[in-house]
């Protein structure tokens, strides 16, 4: 397929009796400058690309062209007819109609891309399940370079956002300690096929080699990052303690250890804050648990 033709996407749809699922979250990218800056941005000839929700395959005609090869993961089986439509003219593509967050990356890695220097993962992410997948592919750790992806505006801002200030949240933490996120430019709505409410933007995210603080237990980390966002109005002692369980006096014993007012909220706190913060809670938790 043409990638800067909608008019043969829309009759490719048609064709093939294909109508969008709200469920999915499924908003198809039509416009000829977006997909080309997206692969570009993934890729060159020496890498392989995981391409993460096809759709019609409008971006995976451009991952095509830029990348060595590309293997796509696909939640909606009925999308079978439009993508052997839509990607007839490559023959470095290869389709996986399967649910991401249940799908071995390195295994993958390996039985795929044996012959490409690197592997990055590119996609246009469901609004609603953006984070689960972004966190996902991270906590796995996958032998990738990169992660760039179309995701709603607000997420991107969130998601880049500098921790500790209003902007950030417990994606934003998480991404951070294994990442470094950057927004790479903005997308219209009006981009997209059926039209979404909202603009999007295009971020990348560049895994560290090493975690960007050291922590006693990420599996903690992370759990402490959401408790401190999951109310957002209440203070981190109060947060904290009801969501993790963790009894109020030791936290104010670890808050003032830190120099922190009682009054602070999770949102104001530091990568480094939340780190210790996990270090200090898994030793009560880990300490409670030995003494049983």
């Amino acid at each position: 397929m043409r990638q800067n033709s909608e008019t043969e996407l829309k009759r490719i749809l048609e064709t093939e009796g294909f109508t969008f699922k709200k469920s999915l979250g499924q908003n198809f990218i039509t416009d000829p400058s977006v997909c080309p800056r997206m692969a570009q941005s993934a890729a060159d000839k020496d890498t392989g690309i995981i391409e993460i929700g096809p759709g019609a395959g409008v971006l995976t005609c451009c991952l095509c062209e830029a990348a060595k090869k590309v293997v796509a993961i696909e939640i909606d089986e009925r999308l079978k007819p439009v993508l052997s439509k839509t990607l007839s003219g490559f023959d470095n593509v290869k389709v996986i109609f399967a649910d991401v967050l249940k799908t071995d990356l390195n295994a993958l890695i390996s039985q795929e891309f044996s012959d490409c220097k690197r592997v990055n993962i590119c996609a246009n992410l469901p609004y609603y399940i953006t984070s689960p997948i972004l966190m996902g592919i991270l906590s796995s750790k996958p032998d990738i370079e990169s992660v760039t992806a179309m995701v709603q505006k607000e997420a991107a801002v969130r998601i880049c956002a500098e921790v500790g200030t209003r902007a950030a949240g417990a994606v934003t933490a998480a991404v951070d300690y294994l990442s470094d996120a950057e927004i790479l430019f903005d997308v219209s709505k009006e981009c997209f096929l059926p039209v979404p409410k909202v603009d999007s933007a295009v971020i990348r995210l560049t895994l560290r080699k090493e975690p960007k603080v050291k922590v006693i237990s990420e599996e903690m980390f992370f759990k402490t990052a959401k408790a401190c966002f999951a109310q957002r109005r209440k203070t981190l002692l109060n947060t904290v303690s009801s969501t993790l369980g963790v009894d109020k006096s030791e936290l104010k014993r670890i808050i003032a250890d830190m120099d922190l007012s009682e009054s602070v909220r999770g949102e104001n706190l530091t990568l480094e804050q939340l780190a210790r913060l996990s270090d200090e809670i898994f030793k009560i938790i880990k300490g409670d648990k030995n003494d049983k």
